[in-house]
Formats: structure tokens, C-alpha cells, sequence
């Protein structure tokens, strides 16, 4: 095993010998502007005591020059991952001097050359453990401490790290040192530097005596695009909410928030410059979603100024201690403190589809999870820890109160303000404002795995996988205008497999009204009869979308038809308004025909959805975010099917009139040429026209998606080829090769690579990045109508590392699940 996966019972020895008292951090960029220098100084001062005579600093970079300890120059010792440290007395001061490398995967120092103008661009991006590739230092979340940045960059360039630049000296040859204020105490992976020709735009929020500077970056080019007061506005609504719930003022000054190109996570809750996916600077029209998602983000990574920056996990085992949280809190803050009040709508139908996937996967994990290593820590981001931790926080709220929840939040901040906490610290705090013992209701809820589902059965609410809930039952039934509204609720606790409940008779009976707990809901037979017949006159929007995600999951667990959903969706898409569930709608749709209907009657399936989508764009109301969702949902669909090719094509030639309304910009454009591409209705000389009306670098990256989704051999084999073996690729680069790699229906162009992929697992995984190894393990998993060679990988490579192996069983999950689905289907 590699030494840079650091496991939790080396790093637990390191932390209680080592305590860091502050780092001074030198990073010398004036050669990122030239792209044939791929290295750049990096100058580190840690300050720190120690029991121990020797330890190490971990760091991955290009070479090690020098390590003084206490003024000595000492042997470098480093193996790529770590620098041994020799000599260390009670007090000591270390400087190592070392060469860092450019990153062009999103770890690190990412540097992005924007094809619009030229200009160069820098960003830190480090959770977990990615710090290392810039500066050397203890990279785990228990040794806190305060950080000085020293950046040297050339003079006109923005220079931006976690705290305000205090000094700034003017150095020759047109370059800059800017000398930052130093931090509060902190963990290295929330630490940040950002460097380039940001475009800025500032404002100010105040509450009390209490006043924070706030800043909108992005870069120059999208800078006509940057909808900053709406940015300011929804930060402004989550400053004024945490600042009452917390009672606990924000404690890292100033509150930049950087929108970044390439950027492999929606967001990272480094304070004081908070980074954002640039995706979030719409290039076009956006919907009343996009915004409502944007929003949530940036109320997520706000929560994590608490959680997670302010108080800490110990390890990763505790991630859910910021994840969860900061998960829940983007969802109810949107609800109460922004014009997003449906945003539990995309909380049930969205973000806890996601967890009921995870939950059900044979790799699935509780909340709080038993990581031992970094790797197993980077693949814990997912559906558990975010979106099953926040549901069941949902959960915990509805049974201990929303008082006792917020207390305890407070008490917890006050007792371990910048220190690091483990589950125990929260759950104490908890059951002291609730007068509740929480050990109970953690074992069964954070301790556990699996997902219940409920059913009503004869006068009984029954569960598999029993564990306490608090629900809620709904019974809706068509009132004098036609629409189903509820007419009686009971709310009720269960926790064993069967318990008797007294629900009045109604059309439709709705099993957790209201998303209350985490559990998958089946509908009886003349609930399901209601739906079918009625979903649109159903008034409450999460009703729909509680309704939507049950018929949804009986889909995936082969106890619906595919094709009664489809009608659902057919039938009620086009006249659904709530954006949320409309793009849930398009894209369930677009994966149950690709994935659940039998391969016999998949054209068909893809025809048809083709033909609602393609109806729907043009009938809805112009300029409107539905006929955007529509227009999208063609793009998609398109992809798959070419009975619209022709009429696609020519409205992007002009030779036909688009929807009336409907904005065709440079991404919708795209996303069509790319559906033409790959159904072999698009031509080179097509996609390099395009390009010349969009060369920025959004163009360049779709551009080459196109041409890699052209469906000959050739193409494939000239993107298997740079896919697996172009070590130049940028993270995005990377996406491209292989969205356009699997385009297309026609499924022998790739079969071939089955083979080659599995026979290269390994050296992936050894040879590059976790980041991009995970995008190549599962962007390239192959398709088969059996399990027969992933499982002869499986049995051939047991000593395989544990995570490539949790990779690898989720794909063959996912596929066992497929072909499951589709026997289920072709026997109906």
C-alpha cells in the first residue's frame, strides 16, 4: 500500500504526540502563466511541540529540497507521500522548501488556461487530504492550527486566500508578494488560495456590531454572466438565519465566494473564500430549479462555517458531522429564509433518491462510518453521509423537537469552538436539551444500514428493516373543484415490523406525508389507481413528489411496471410546474429506458419518450423554465433515438423554426449537436462550425464530447486511447472522452473494450489520482446481459485495494439491478 494513504490508526498516534501550533505557508506562482512549467516553490514553517523524537509531514509533490529542524539542516527522507522529520526536541520550528506540481485533475493547485482569452487561473481544492499537494503539513482534521499564506503572483492578478491580505509588496519583473492576515485555527483541508484575473464584485453584510466583507468571483470571461446580487441576496437571507439559530456570530471575517472552472464538487466550505462549481454562472436562461439548487448550495457550504469549520470531526469516520448537518441546513434555511419555500420539494424527490440508491448497494455503510484509510474516506462522500444523514436529521427533528435541536447546536459550538469532535460530543449535547437518551436513537439511525419500506396492510403499517420512525399518513380525496387535497392526517410512532394505525378511508392514502422520516413508500392498489388517473389534480407539490419517488423506487425494485411509469411521466410530465419534479421526471424517464426496459422494446420506449418531450417543448408556455426543461429533455433524449434528428437539425441550421420563445444558447446548442453526434447525424465540419461561434472554454469541452460521441470505430478507438492513456486530460477533458465514448445505442462499437477494462483496474488505480481513477473505474464500467466477467474480476482480484473493489461491486450492483429489473419487465 502506498504510504500517502494515511490510515486512522498512525494518524491517532501522529496527532497525540504532535500538536501544531501554526504553519506559515510560501507559495511562489509566478510561473503558473507558462504552460511548460509544471512546477512551482513551496516554502512551509510549522510550528509545533512534540513528545516524540521523529514523526513525519506528509506531502506529494515534485521534489523535496531541503528540511531544517530548529535551524539544522537535516538528510531529506521523503518517498513521495512523506517527509521524515529526525531530531525533534520539546519546541520546534520545521521548514521544509519543496517543488509542488500544477494540477490538472482538480487536486491541489488546479491551474485552468481559459480559451476565451488566454488568461491563467488558479484554485485549491483539498478534502480530504489533497493539501499535501501544495505545502507540506500534517494532513488530518484533529491537528488544527492558524495559518500565515505568503503568495508571490504576478501584479495584476487577484490573489485570494481564507483571511485579508495585510501587506502587499511590489517585486521587479511585474510580480507581487501578498502577505495574509493569519487564520483562526483550522484544519488543512479547509484552507484555500485562489489566483488570477478575477473578476470581483463586493458588498457588505452587518448585523449588530458585527460587520462581513463579502466578494463574488469568477473569471473575466463570465463576468457579463454573473448574477452577483442574487448571490449576495440569498447569503445575506442565510447570514440573518444562522446568525439567530446559532447565536453564535460568524468568526472568520470576511465571506468571499469564488465560482471555479473544472471544479470536481459543487462547492467546499473553505472560509472566508468559499469555492463554487463555475456551472453556477448560467451562460444562458436557467429555471426557477437551477436558482432554488444554487441557493441550497450556498446556504450548505454556510452552514458548514459551523459545522465542520468551527467544530470538527476528529477522522472521517465522523464526516456526517458536517456533511448531514450542512445538508439538512441548506434545505430548511432555503424553506425559511429565502423565496425557495418548496425546496423540501427537491429534498424528497432528489437528494433522498440518491440515498435510497446508496442505501440499497451491497457497499452500503451507516452514517457514521468505520473509515480506516484516505481512500476509504474520499469514496464517503456520497449518498449516505450526505443525503440519508440529512433525512435522518429530518427525522430527529420531527422526534426531539425543533427547540431542542437548535439548543443543542448552540451548546455544541460553545463547548468545542475550533476544536474537533466525535459522535458522542453531539449526541450528549442533544439528549442535555431534549431530556432524551440519544443512544437509542442513534444506534438505530446512524449505527444501522438499509432503508425500510412501508406498506398498509389491512389496518396495519407495516415495515421491513424495522426501525422508530415518526410519520405521518396522509389521506387525500377530491374536493368540490376536482383537485385531491388532504382531508385527514395522522401522525404516528412505530418502531416494530407491524403496527395497527386507524386511517379514514380516502382515494389516495399517502404513507410519510409530508417527508417526516427516511424510508421507501409503496402505494396500494387503488392509491395507485388514484395516481394514474389523477397526479396532476394533486395540489400540494410534495405530495407529487413524494408520490413520484415511491413509484420511482418500485421501478428499481422491479415491483412496478417500467412502462406504467413511463405513462405516469408521459401522461403528467408536460403539465407538472414544479421544476424539481419536472427535471426528476426527464431524467427517471430517460434512465428507465436506457437501463429497465428490455432491450427488445427499448426503441420503441425511446421513441416515444422522444415524442413527448419533442411535444411538450413546443407547447409550453414560451420563455418559461418548463419549455427549457423540455428543450433539455430533447437534447437527452435525442441522444438515444433519431426520429427527430432531421427536425433537431435543421432548427440549429436555421432552416427551421424552434419552439417560439425558446433561447437556444451556447450550452442547449451544444447538448443538440452532441445528441446528433452520437446518433450519426452531425458531421465534424458541423461541430467545428459551432466552435467558432462558442471558443471559450465550455465550447472546447463540448466540442470534443461531440466528436468523441461520433459513432464509428475509429472515434472510439481514438477515445479509448486518449481516455486511458492522455495523462494531459484535465479532469473535465476526462468527462468528455468518456460521456462521448459510451454515446450512442449502437452497443458493438464498445463492446470489444470489455476486456481492456477490466485487465486495466489495477494499474489505474496505482498509477493516477483517486479523482481520476474513480472517474475511469466507473465512467468506463462496461455493459453486458450478464455478470459473468465483472464477477471473474471480483474473484481473480480479492487482494485488489478495498476501494477499487467498492467501486467495481457498486458497478456490478448497478447492473446485476438492471438486468433484474428488465427480466422483471419482459415477463409482464
Amino acid at each position: 500500500m502506498s504510504t500517502a494513504n494515511l490510515n486512522r490508526s498512525e494518524v491517532t498516534l501522529r496527532s497525540s504526540a504532535v500538536s501544531v501550533t501554526g504553519y506559515r505557508v510560501e507559495l511562489d506562482l509566478r510561473s503558473a502563466v507558462d504552460p511548460a512549467v509544471s512546477t512551482f516553490r513551496t516554502v512551509t514553517t510549522v510550528e509545533m511541540t512534540s513528545t516524540v523524537d521523529s514523526t513525519w509531514l506528509d506531502f506529494i509533490g515534485s521534489a523535496v529540497e531541503s528540511v531544517e529542524v530548529n535551524g539544522r539542516r537535516i538528510a531529506v527522507a521523503y518517498d513521495g507521500a512523506r517527509i521524515a522529520l529526525t531530531g525533534l526536541a520539546d519546541v520546534n520550528v520545521v521548514q521544509v522548501t519543496a517543488l509542488a506540481e500544477y494540477s490538472r485533475s482538480g487536486e491541489g493547485l488546479h491551474r485552468f488556461v481559459d480559451d476565451a482569452d488566454g488568461q491563467t487561473y488558479l484554485y485549491t481544492q483539498y478534502e480530504p487530504a489533497d493539501a499535501r499537494r501544495v505545502f507540506a503539513c500534517f494532513e488530518q482534521p484533529d491537528m488544527k492550527a492558524p495559518f500565515t499564506f505568503v503568495v508571490t503572483a504576478p501584479q495584476s492578478w487577484e490573489v485570494l486566500s481564507n483571511q485579508v491580505p495585510l501587506q502587499t509588496d511590489s517585486n521587479a519583473a511585474g510580480s507581487k508578494t501578498v502577505t495574509f492576515a493569519s487564520t483562526l485555527p483550522i484544519s488543512t483541508y479547509i484552507t484555500a488560495v485562489a489566483a488570477g484575473p478575477y473578476h470581483r464584485v463586493s458588498s457588505v453584510w452587518s448585523r449588530g456590531e458585527l460587520t462581513v466583507e463579502l466578494g463574488v468571483l469568477c473569471r473575466a470571461s463570465l463576468a457579463q454572466y454573473l448574477d452577483a446580487d442574487d448571490v449576495f441576496d440569498v447569503t445575506g437571507q442565510g447570514l440573518d438565519f444562522y446568525a439567530d439559530a446559532f447565536d453564535y456570530p460568524y468568526p472568520f471575517g470576511k465571506y468571499d465566494q469564488i465560482l471555479v472552472p473544472e471544479y470536481n464538487l459543487g462547492a467546499m466550505e473553505n472560509p472566508g473564500l468559499v469555492t463554487f462549481t463555475e456551472s453556477y454562472v448560467f451562460r444562458g436562461k436557467a429555471t426557477a430549479e437551477q436558482y432554488q439548487r444554487r441557493a441550497n448550495t450556498i446556504l450548505h457550504e454556510m452552514a458548514h462555517m459551523w459545522f465542520g469549520d468551527l467544530v470538527t470531526m476528529v477522522w472521517w469516520d465522523d464526516l456526517w458531522l458536517k456533511e448531514s448537518f450542512a445538508d439538512f441546513m441548506g434545505s430548511l434555511v432555503s424553506v425559511e429564509a429565502t423565496r425557495f419555500t418548496d425546496a423540501w420539494v427537491a429534498f424528497a424527490i432528489k437528494r433522498k433518491a440518491w440515498a435510497y440508491l446508496q442505501d440499497q448497494l451491497p457497499t452500503t455503510h451507516p452514517i457514521v462510518a468505520d473509515i480506516v484509510d484516505l481512500e476509504a474516506a474520499k469514496l464517503n462522500f456520497d449518498g449516505i453521509t450526505y443525503a440519508k444523514g440529512a433525512s435522518v436529521l429530518k427525522q430527529l427533528v420531527a422526534f426531539v423537537g425543533r427547540d431542542a435541536f437548535f439548543e443543542a447546536s448552540r451548546k455544541y459550538f460553545r463547548a468545542n469552538a475550533f476544536g474537533n469532535t466525535r459522535l458522542v460530543d453531539f449526541l450528549d449535547a442533544l439528549s442535555a436539551t431534549s431530556g432524551r437518551d440519544m443512544r437509542d436513537w442513534s444506534r438505530a439511525w446512524l449505527e444501522t444500514t438499509g432503508v425500510s419500506t412501508l406498506t398498509l396492510e389491512a389496518g396495519e403499517l407495516v415495515q421491513t428493516d424495522p426501525r422508530p420512525h415518526r410519520l405521518a399518513v396522509g389521506v387525500y380525496d377530491y374536493g368540490d373543484t376536482g383537485d385531491l387535497v388532504r382531508t385527514a392526517r395522522v401522525e404516528v410512532d412505530i418502531s416494530a415490523e407491524r403496527t395497527p394505525i386507524d386511517v379514514p378511508a380516502g382515494s389516495l392514502i399517502l404513507l410519510n406525508d409530508d417527508d417526516l422520516t427516511y424510508a421507501k413508500i409503496r402505494l396500494d392498489a387503488a392509491s395507485l389507481a388514484t395516481v394514474e388517473s389523477s397526479l396532476d389534480r394533486i395540489v400540494d407539490p410534495l405530495a407529487r413528489g413524494l408520490i413520484l419517488s415511491s413509484l420511482w423506487n418500485s421501478v428499481r425494485d422491479g415491483e412496478l411496471s417500467v412502462f406504467r411509469y413511463l405513462a405516469v411521466a408521459e401522461q403528467f410530465g408536460p403539465s407538472e410546474t414544479d421544476l424539481a419534479i419536472l427535471s426528476s421526471i426527464t431524467a427517471d424517464a430517460h434512465f428507465a429506458i436506457q437501463h429497465y426496459v428490455p432491450l427488445e422494446l427499448r426503441a420503441s420506449a425511446a421513441t416515444g419518450w422522444l415524442a413527448t418531450a419533442w411535444k411538450a417543448m413546443f407547447e409550453s408556455e414560451p420563455e418559461s423554465g418548463r419549455q427549457l426543461a423540455w428543450a433539455r429533455a430533447c437534447a437527452a433524449a435525442a441522444a438515444i433515438d433519431d426520429s427527430r434528428a432531421d427536425a433537431l437539425r435543421a432548427i440549429l441550421l436555421g432552416e427551421s423554426p424552434g419552439p417560439i420563445g425558446l433561447a437556444l444558447d451556447p450550452d442547449l446548442r451544444w447538448s443538440m449537436w452532441i445528441a446528433l453526434a452520437a446518433t450519426g447525424f452531425a458531421e465534424p465540419a458541423d461541430l467545428d462550425r459551432e466552435l467558432r461561434n462558442d471558443e471559450t472554454s465550455a465550447g472546447r469541452t463540448a466540442h470534443a464530447r461531440a466528436l468523441a460521441s461520433l459513432p464509428t470505430a475509429a472515434t472510439k478507438e481514438r477515445v479509448w486511447s486518449a481516455a486511458t492513456t492522455d495523462l494531459t486530460l484535465s479532469n473535465d477533458h476526462l468527462d468528455a472522452m468518456i460521456g462521448g465514448f459510451k454515446a450512442g445505442v449502437d452497443a458493438t462499437l464498445i463492446e470489444g473494450y470489455a476486456a481492456n477494462y477490466f485487465a486495466s483496474l489495477r494499474t489505474w488505480w496505482s498509477g493516477r489520482s483517486i479523482e481520476i481513477a474513480r472517474r475511469l473505474v466507473n465512467g468506463l464500467f462496461p455493459a453486458s446481459d450478464d455478470v459473468t466477467a465483472v464477477d471473474q474480476w471480483l474473484d481473480a482480484n480479492a487482494d485488489a485495494p478495498a476501494s477499487l473493489r467498492r467501486l467495481v461491486l457498486e458497478k456490478r450492483d448497478n447492473l446485476a439491478r438492471d438486468l433484474r429489473v428488465q427480466a422483471f419487465n419482459s415477463a409482464l
